[in-house]
């Protein structure tokens, strides 16, 4: 009855020059030798058969993620329009209903960076029980190692059984004071690994998202276009999971990264003994703390601290690595004819 449901949409933009529209963020090894949403699937193994694993994507990536994924063609689900997660998991999950009227779901991204695979399908296999014996939505929260600002915390209320527990409220990208007091009062980071049965998911969202509800029907017939021209873009966290009050938590103790910017490939990739992580022929001297990427040229980088240096698409970016997650806004402001690669 297990399924999974992988989201693997979106552009990548924050790893520029390196992502472009046909080899986005969760098609690069950013933190290996195989992209993350090769790993996603692999990940997944022992946990839900391949034939169940659906990945839901947009029409430029159906192709590039079915030629290294090789999951079965029907598998690959087209949005008809970026609309957000909710439409996203709705429809996917109505979809696994549809092949599967018992089918529990669980939800991950393709593009995050998970160290210990065993523990991820331990804690993946412990959200879906959760999600059958509670009849709720389960989320599973990361134990903060930092108090990131980047990242959605999750106040755990009160306990269903030895491991899951309530929601009492979600907290979006705190400021940094904010994160340490969370961090403080035992919240954990919401991952966006989430489990629920199709049938709870779907209750829920009737409930709660009138964005959706209305143009539920649409899907029971079919008419999957219709559902995605009709609804209203809403993520599944302020749609669902923050309206609904069945929703539990469960730990998950595993070291997960979303590898949001350059920033993060230090927390993810084997750095030197000065702190640089360095992709490609690259050359440092005197270097410190620097994250180098080489496409293609040799770089050669020295005397120099904190950069971001990336060669790729014929285009070089030169920025401090605390603007990393600026880098959309400095796209912005750069002719089309620079900023847009093929």
């Amino acid at each position: 009855m297990r399924w999974a449901v992988i989201l693997a949409g979106g552009s990548g933009s924050r790893f520029w020059p390196l992502s472009t529209p046909s080899a986005p963020k969760q098609l690069l090894p950013l933190a290996g030798p195989t992209s993350t949403a090769e790993q996603a699937v692999t990940r997944l193994e022992g946990l839900v058969p391949r034939e169940r694993v659906l990945v839901v994507t947009g029409p430029a990536l159906a192709g590039p993620l079915n030629a290294v994924l090789k999951l079965p063609a029907e598998n690959i689900l087209v949005e008809p329009r970026a609309a957000s997660t909710a439409p996203a998991l709705v429809w996917a999950t109505a979809e696994a209903r549809r092949r599967d009227p018992e089918a529990e779901v669980l939800s991950l991204h393709a593009d995050w960076t998970i160290r210990e695979d065993d523990a991820f399908r331990n804690t993946a296999a412990q959200a879906l029980g959760t999600a059958a014996r509670h009849h709720r939505l389960v989320t599973v929260g990361i134990v903060p190692s930092r108090p990131d600002t980047g990242f959605g915390y999750i106040v755990p209320g009160n306990a269903l059984d030895d491991t899951a527990r309530t929601v009492a409220r979600f907290a979006e990208k705190p400021n940094a004071a904010t994160a340490l007091d969370l961090m403080a009062s035992g919240a954990l980071w919401n991952s966006g690994l989430f489990a629920w049965s199709a049938e709870t998911l779907l209750e829920e969202v009737a409930r709660h998202t009138p964005e959706l509800s209305s143009h539920l029907g649409r899907l029971t017939s079919g008419d999957v276009a219709g559902f995605f021209a009709s609804v209203t873009a809403i993520s599944i966290d302020v749609g669902v999971l923050e309206r609904s009050n069945a929703v539990a938590v469960v730990p998950g103790r595993f070291t997960w990264d979303d590898v949001g910017t350059w920033d993060a490939l230090p927390r993810v990739r084997k750095r030197d003994a000065h702190g640089n992580v360095a992709v490609g022929p690259v050359h440092l001297a005197a270097a410190e703390d620097c994250v180098v990427w080489s496409a293609g040229d040799p770089i050669v980088v020295g005397g120099v601290k904190d950069l971001v240096i990336v060669h790729a698409n014929g285009r070089i970016l030169v920025i401090p690595r605390n603007q990393a997650a600026d880098l959309k806004a400095l796209l912005d402001q750069l002719p089309a004819e620079v900023r847009d690669l093929p």
